[in-house]
């Protein structure tokens, strides 16, 4: 019986890549030869060469990029490609170092060194992955390093007025649709670009494929939850915008993500309003339900949201917004109740 081929995966680099199983684990050989590589991999499937080296000989970063590889068909695009920009731009000072004589002093210098230059964010991402290759290449190293503190961000969440001043600053330009589609509809930006003409049904909106940014380019998926997989009806507006796009390919939305994102930061500055995220958007139609008092199982099911959690996240930067005001009434009722109780005079 003729053994069949594994695979031969074309890189960016130029170069072919095959997988195989190896004692339970995906093991990736590469060579510039698609049928060398092939033949390579049968090989090493049938135990006739080694797989390289052995975990304990490896410095951090081969550790890291042997921990990247092996989750490459079980993680996101977006994921892997956001873990090779860390490990080409972080932790450079230790990547060399074997994991033999890896420290935690050594850690603790490379963190503090980029500190200096790099977001609490990025050090702690890049910290993560640090921690998931030791963990599998280097099991008995358990990092305790001091990390800075995360700045938190605060969703800031365009007010009504605020909402009308984007709403007219986008009117008629290339932008207009896709904020529409997030405030209005509460889309996410990944879930905006996969739009594509099947999606339109009548009036209903279907939204079942996102597009997202790896390593070679937008990739089209699946919704990023199962709950993301939803249906929602469209204003005449909405619908007649998108029933005036060009159908130049598949697509209904004609901007990447990065075009996006730019074009929506230049409205908000030309119409005088805070840098807000494109994402804030979507926060705003979730707020806009809250005040209406609409049911959290409706609510998540607009909004795709798997679990409560998210949902409420937004509803309680929401809801500093009126601590204030609910301050204030509680204060009066509070006191008309103490006046009313003693004869008179507030508290």
């Amino acid at each position: 019986m003729k053994t069949k081929l594994p695979t031969a995966q074309l890189l960016p680099s130029g170069q072919y890549r095959c997988r195989v199983m190896v004692d339970g684990k995906r093991i990736g050989v590469v060579d510039a030869d698609p049928n060398v590589c092939q033949a390579k991999a049968v090989a090493l499937k049938n135990g006739l060469i080694q797989a390289g080296k052995r975990p304990e000989s490896l410095n951090v970063g081969e550790a890291i990029d042997r921990y990247i590889e092996s989750k490459d068909a079980v993680l996101s695009p977006a994921t892997i490609y956001g873990y090779k920009k860390l490990r080409k731009n972080t932790m450079q000072g230790i990547m060399k170092t074997p994991l033999s004589t890896l420290t935690q002093e050594k850690v603790q210098r490379e963190v503090n060194r980029m500190a200096k230059d790099l977001s609490p964010k990025t050090i702690r991402n890049a910290h993560g992955l640090l921690s998931a290759a030791l963990a599998e290449y280097h099991p008995t190293m358990i990092l305790r390093t001091t990390l800075p503190q995360k700045k938190k961000y605060e969703a800031g969440i365009p007010s009504a007025e605020d909402i009308a001043k984007i709403v007219r600053a986008a009117k008629g330009t290339p932008a207009e649709l896709a904020i529409l589609l997030a405030v209005w509809l509460g889309l996410r930006a990944s879930e905006i670009r996969g739009i594509t003409w099947d999606c339109i049904q009548g009036d209903m909106l279907h939204i079942k494929q996102a597009i997202v940014d790896g390593e070679d380019g937008p990739e089209l998926k699946g919704t990023k939850t199962y709950s993301g997989d939803r249906k929602i009806r469209m204003p005449e507006y909405i619908k007649s915008l998108i029933d005036a796009q060009p159908h130049t390919d598949g697509h209904v939305i004609h901007l990447s993500g990065q075009a996006m994102y730019k074009r929506f930061s230049r409205l908000c500055e030309s119409a005088g309003l805070p840098h807000y995220r494109f994402h804030d958007l979507r926060h705003a139609n979730a707020s806009v339900m809250l005040a209406l008092n609409v049911p959290d199982k409706y609510a998540m099911e607009r909004m795709g949201y798997s679990t409560p959690a998210t949902l409420k996240k937004v509803y309680q930067h929401t809801m500093r917004d009126k601590q204030k005001e609910v301050a204030n009434t509680i204060n009066q009722t509070m006191n008309s109740l103490f006046s009313e109780s003693k004869g008179g005079g507030k508290l």
